[in-house]
């Protein structure tokens, strides 16, 4: 006997809001089944655990079949089944008399957000009406009478009595008409339901078969091939691959199958760096694998580029990008996340912030960090590679986090540097090579590592020994500052005008110096004004007359990257010194000539052009520079 039932007021909003406001994709609606369907089966395969007598085990599988002339979409499985109570309360989480308190919910949840109904089956069940103006359901749990419920999703709904043979559920769902801007009728290809199958349900644990028609050569009646004449025919074809890569112990994996999973499913055209499995079992659970790309993807810093894992639950694909799971400064890492306990929304299609998504992205962080130091302790040549190519973003996540994340990553930091030519070397390599006494980590930043060992700054150390750290990208800087000190030696710039290490003697010799020249300095500083904030007498310079330093912590360098940045509506500027080699013949010759006012505020911009230059920088004028010059040689001569 058909009974026929009345959808409520709330049952008919609910299924509005489920077919027009949750889901934002309408071909999700055979992963939402497929999944119920696996679902049914695991409850199946529990039961007959503790009693196989009335829940006999069995070979279980999921079928797909389609009919293009009815229009119709069918998804079996045989697990659990429903009878009529069941199918009811399973179906009717909306149909039921509950439903005004579910569409509370569901309307808190949507606001919150915070409502986790993976696996629940109906709420799946009713993202089928997305692309189905009706539904039929044939469901029989094993020793009971089958049932049959149908439903248009608007009004009413049907319940009787079925002749269903075998235990378990069969969905049908009679496709609508195709509309303007959705063409409904792909759903009937079969090469659509194999894409969709790939997409989201491939790593479902029980086959998923469909008959799938495939062509082969046409036999005579002898069996031999008839050239150029083929015929097709149908075969029972498993359309997912069932066990997941991750799922399975890294042992049993070879690192072609890891590449080309990588290659296949990242579209990338080389082999990954690393890969990396990371699996947890403990108060959170869940399976990742991870890869770290040998080169930069081509839109790396592009607007469009986005980052982020696959999302997965129980094997389920959810998600093509989970931001939340992998920091800004790793956002070139790809790979994937499964966990059964992802607290998602109703729709399966957003994460939701809990303390265990927090966990679990704090967690992948460490495991990647920890993978690249031991990269970098086991393999400098990968090692490098993968610095070349990343180093940037590290130093960034340095920076971005203002030093909160120093100690986790200061250790993956390498340089080049005065002493180590070609080579990288790392922080605790230069404090393990430094002099017992020497205070600082000293750096120098510029355009180029060689632009760098040009700075006439560098001479001394050159000349002493001492390394110094090369910083020849824009972020480093700002990295370095963010860490203060590394192993309590703190970093100093070579390009600081401050020198904490003159002994007392060379102390006093500057300032005997800066004495018998105060005349000549107070007129390069006149001279000067605007340009530079402070003339000194230098006892950093060996070969070179002059260099610039600054003061306060803001470098040349740091000044130039700062105004490049979009938006700066004021430009910021370094306090500039002026060093002069004591020793240089440049210096002794200005200094024979102090006592003429004139003569040295006019030869005053020579020194400020050359420091401008050795520092590798464009000056203002260069025609005027080599005029002085050249007049300034021309006095000499004479003399």
């Amino acid at each position: 006997m058909k009974e026929v039932k009345k959808f409520e007021t709330e049952s008919k909003q609910l299924l509005s809001l489920m077919i027009n406001s949750i889901y934002s994709n309408n071909e999700i609606f055979l992963r939402e089944l497929i999944s119920n369907a696996s679902d049914a089966i695991d409850k199946y395969r529990y039961q007959s655990l503790t009693n196989v007598e009335k829940f006999p085990l069995r070979e279980h599988e999921i079928n797909i079949s389609v009919d293009k002339k009815k229009r119709t979409i069918s998804i079996s499985d045989n697990g659990i089944g429903m009878n009529k109570e069941e199918l009811i309360n399973n179906l009717g989480t909306i149909a039921k008399s509950g439903s005004k308190e579910f569409l509370e919910k569901l309307n808190e949840a949507k606001e919150k957000e915070d409502v986790n109904i993976i696996g629940q089956f109906g709420v799946g069940f009713y993202s089928a009406f997305m692309v189905a103006n009706k539904i039929l359901v044939e469901s029989k749990k094993e020793g009971e009478q089958a049932y049959k419920f149908t439903s248009d999703g608007e009004d009413s709904y049907t319940i009787e009595e079925s002749d269903k043979a075998d235990g378990g559920t069969s969905i049908t769902i009679f496709l609508k008409k195709n509309e303007k801007e959705v063409n409904y009728d792909r759903y009937l290809e079969e090469y659509e339901i194999k894409s969709l199958v790939k997409k989201y349900s491939d790593y479902i644990r029980y086959p998923i078969k469909m008959l799938v028609t495939k062509s082969r050569p046409k036999l005579d009646k002898d069996g031999k091939e008839i050239e150029g004449k083929s015929e097709e025919y149908q075969e029972l074809e498993t359309l997912n691959s069932m066990i997941p890569l991750w799922k399975k112990n890294k042992g049993d994996v070879t690192e072609e199958e890891l590449n080309n999973f990588y290659k296949e499913k990242f579209g990338d055209y080389e082999d990954p760096l690393i890969s990396l499995f990371v699996k947890v079992d403990g108060s959170i659970v869940y399976d990742s694998l991870l890869y770290i790309p040998s080169h930069q993807p081509y839109n790396l810093y592009s607007d469009s580029y986005e980052k982020g894992l696959q999302l997965y639950s129980k094997g389920i694909f959810i998600k093509e990008r989970a931001p939340e799971l992998v920091p800004d400064y790793l956002k070139f890492v790809k790979g994937l996340v499964d966990s059964p306990d992802f607290n998602l929304n109703i729709s399966r299609e957003i994460l939701q912030e809990t303390p265990m998504m927090k966990k679990v992205s704090e967690n992948i962080e460490k495991k990647i960090v920890a993978e690249l130091k031991k990269t970098k302790e086991n393999d400098k040549d990968k090692y490098k590679k993968f610095w070349e190519a990343f180093g940037e973003h590290i130093k960034f996540g340095i920076y971005q986090t203002y030093g909160m994340k120093k100690d986790l990553l200061q250790d993956l930091l390498i340089f080049k540097s005065l002493n180590s030519e070609d080579e990288f070397i790392s922080l605790k390599d230069y404090i393990d090579k430094k002099e017992k006494d020497q205070k600082y980590i000293y750096y120098a930043s510029g355009e180029s590592a060689d632009a760098i060992k040009r700075l006439p700054q560098i001479e001394k150390y050159r000349k002493n020994g001492i390394d110094v750290l090369l910083l020849d990208q824009k972020i480093d800087e700002f990295a370095i500052m963010m860490l203060r000190e590394y192993e309590k030696v703190e970093f100093k710039s070579i390009s600081d005008e401050a020198n904490d290490e003159m002994s007392d003697e060379e102390k006093e010799k500057i300032e005997n110096i800066t004495t018998d020249n105060k005349r000549l300095i107070d007129n390069l500083k006149e001279a000067l004004a605007g340009d530079v904030d402070d003339v000194v007498i230098s006892n950093k310079l060996v070969d070179s007359p002059v260099c610039l330093s600054t003061k306060d912590g803001l470098s040349l360098e740091m000044e130039k990257t700062l105004n490049e940045q979009p938006g700066m509506e004021e430009e910021v500027k370094a306090q500039k010194v002026l060093e002069i080699n004591p020793s240089h013949e440049l210096f002794l010759a200005l200094s024979e000539i102090q006592n003429d006012d004139e003569l040295v505020k006019a030869y005053a911009s020579i020194l400020y052009d050359e420091a401008m230059l050795l520092e590798g920088r464009d000056i203002k004028d260069t025609s005027e520079f080599v005029r002085k010059v050249n007049e300034l040689f021309s006095k000499a001569i004479k003399k």
